[in-house]
């Protein structure tokens, strides 16, 4: 998930959002707090990817070594302060942001056709501008920091939602990442993992509180905020014509040059003057374009509160944010039981939603004398479906 331009806007825009803090000195007032908790760090780990991967020749994959090395400086870096971390993977595409996830493979196939265009014509690698995260970083990152003890999540839900849910559950010390989306979680602190000093121990957070104040918002309002704004539930283009209609209504007063961060302010404003009742989303509802599903606009918010959490905006108390279906088939339980663990995510995709995902790999797809990833493995695949569904061995025109 994610909101364009929100955090720029809070780093750039913003007095008193952003500031950098010690995360040494947090851990100890922490422990002072609360004597009998450790200090907890909730990780984004797909969000800390390229920090992590800092390999020069970063197209050619391979520096397992120096990777892991990268690893264990930054756990071990932790641990000399007191804090243990939490690493939470990605582990689930829910279907109401599918149309998003594929729209960015999309973009990232463009991307990645522009590297192999650069190697063709000059001989060489692109420089660090065009970095694309190698193919399966993420799964050997997660195999790599369970054999180096650490405690590994693979979420069943939305990743970001899983990273908020559990670190405001568990009360613990904050979140890394860098998602625009920790600054609408009701949940702790939030701390970039782009601005982190890690030998140090210091990086910016972000105080949900003074960026309300900025907006004239209540903490409760940050969900409507985000929906409206757009989001991977509700795409920028179904809600432009309704950010031009608060432009138009809106005088600023901060001499904003930036588009977006007047966007943001005129949308905050609009906001800030409707009645918080959960009626008040029929007032918002007007000023949407005709065909826009109002339910769209209730799932928006609910994917911001989190268990025990409520919002004034919605009608009724938001349903259980779970992706993977109740079962009883003894299997798939275990197939739960251990994806969360961060083991055997392919297997419980398959068995609790019959489809398995993969992102984009590094390779030519103008090259016609190399066969893509996906249909060399199609058959392996195949067979592995037919395993775990039970409908036969996967030969003889099994389907993908």
């Amino acid at each position: 998930m994610g909101i364009k331009g929100l955090q720029s806007f809070a780093q750039n825009s913003c007095l008193n959002v952003c500031s950098m803090v010690s995360l040494r000195t947090m851990a100890t007032s922490y422990k002072s707090s609360y004597p009998h908790s450790v200090p907890t760090i909730v990780v984004d780990a797909m969000g800390c990817l390229r920090s992590w991967y800092t390999p020069d020749a970063w197209i050619h994959g391979g520096q397992w070594k120096e990777y892991l090395a990268n690893l264990q400086h930054f756990i071990a870096t932790f641990q000399s302060a007191g804090i243990r971390l939490v690493f939470v993977f990605d582990g689930v595409i829910e279907q109401k942001k599918r149309t998003e996830w594929v729209r960015r493979r999309m973009r990232d196939s463009i991307e990645i056709s522009k590297i192999f265009h650069v190697l063709k014509s000059r001989r060489q690698q692109p420089d660090r501008s065009m970095f694309f995260i190698p193919s399966g970083i993420s799964t050997f990152t997660r195999f790599a920091l369970k054999a180096l003890g650490q405690e590994i999540i693979c979420s069943q839900v939305e990743g970001d939602y899983e990273v908020a849910a559990y670190a405001f559950k568990h009360n613990c010390l904050g979140i890394l990442g860098e998602d625009s989306d920790y600054l609408i979680f009701n949940t702790v602190p939030y701390f970039s993992i782009n601005k982190l000093c890690l030998d140090r121990l210091v990086t910016l957070m972000y105080c949900r509180e003074s960026f309300c104040g900025e907006l004239g918002l209540r903490m409760v309002d940050l969900p409507l905020l985000a929906c409206l704004l757009g989001n991977d539930i509700i795409p920028d283009n179904m809600v432009a014509q309704f950010h031009s209609k608060c432009l138009g209504s809106y005088r600023s007063q901060s001499n904003e040059r930036n588009k977006r961060a007047n966007v943001i302010r005129a949308v905050a404003t609009f906001i800030s003057k409707i009645q918080l009742v959960p009626q008040g989303l029929k007032e918002v509802e007007k000023m949407l374009p005709p065909g826009f599903k109002p339910t769209l606009l209730e799932k928006g918010i609910q994917s911001y509160v989190l268990p025990q959490q409520s919002s004034p905006w919605l009608s009724r108390s938001p349903q259980s944010y779970h992706c993977c279906p109740p079962t009883s088939q003894e299997q798939a339980v275990i197939a739960i039981e251990e994806h969360y663990k961060g083991d055997n995510v392919m297997i419980c995709n398959v068995l609790c939603f019959g489809e398995s995902d993969c992102s984009n790999t590094l390779e030519d797809e103008t090259d016609p004398h190399i066969p893509c990833q996906a249909q060399v493995y199609r058959s392996a695949r195949q067979h592995i479906y037919a395993i775990l569904l039970g409908t036969g061995n996967g030969k003889h025109g099994s389907q993908d």
